[in-house]
């Protein structure tokens, strides 16, 4: 039995393992589950992720709800190229652990909330966007930028090193997820980010664009969804 994959390309965890399978060629059955519908709050859903949340898999009854455990799990049991997560030097995995550690509550958390007070907390509530809080969600932004150029990015192409890793299609789908909302201006106001977030694409293409097609479609029907909120 194939890997079942349960995702949904409106989430940048999901489109991470989904790029991840493509560029790697692991066999697997997607299975898609639709946000919008409330799909992953079925009790369907819940016997294979009781949080409700995207992605996870099902590997043959063996479960999995995190995005960095899954894409660890399937490197090891596919015996990938170690560049994804190095395991041959202990100072290479250290690095990428370390983004991966700072990752949630920066790169992941700072943009998910931005997107969320600018798009989905007002269509889900009906009320005005709140522009003070989208003003501190910006810098909170603006600064996990300055900390990715001046630390993780300040001498390596990589957010691990001089090598792509898993560290890096974390980190960029979380960033494109603003091109949605026209933030971009946020991180390609640096130079070095908006260079390794091209870099990571060519890298990656044509898997990369495939997986970002919602977040472009987004991007264009913007205006007239801010427009109504």
């Amino acid at each position: 039995m194939p890997l079942r994959y349960y995702f949904d390309m409106l989430s940048q965890p999901s489109r991470t393992v989904y790029i991840f399978l493509r560029l790697n060629n692991v066999p697997f059955e997607p299975k898609l589950v639709a946000l919008r519908k409330g799909e992953h709050k079925s009790d369907e859903y819940k016997q294979i992720n009781p949080f409700g949340l995207v992605p996870a898999i099902d590997d043959d009854g063996f479960k999995l709800t995190e995005s960095i455990a899954i894409l660890k799990y399937i490197i090891n049991k596919n015996g990938l190229p170690d560049h994804w997560y190095p395991q041959k030097n202990l100072k290479k995995q250290a690095r990428v652990e370390e983004y991966l550690h700072w990752h949630h509550f920066n790169t992941r958390a700072k943009c998910a909330l931005l997107f969320q007070q600018l798009l989905i907390i007002p269509r889900a509530t009906g009320k005005p966007v709140n522009q003070e809080k989208v003003s501190n969600c910006r810098k909170e932004v603006t600064k996990m930028v300055e900390d990715l150029e001046s630390y993780f990015l300040k001498n390596t192409r990589y957010l691990g090193g001089d090598e792509l890793s898993i560290a890096d299609l974390l980190g960029t789908c979380e960033l494109l997820q603003l091109y949605g909302v026209h933030e971009q201006g946020l991180y390609e106001s640096s130079p070095t980010v908006k260079a390794w977030i091209e870099r990571v694409r060519q890298d990656t293409n044509p898997i990369f664009d495939e997986a970002h097609k919602m977040v472009a479609r987004t991007h264009d029907v913007y205006k007239q969804i801010s427009a109504k909120l």
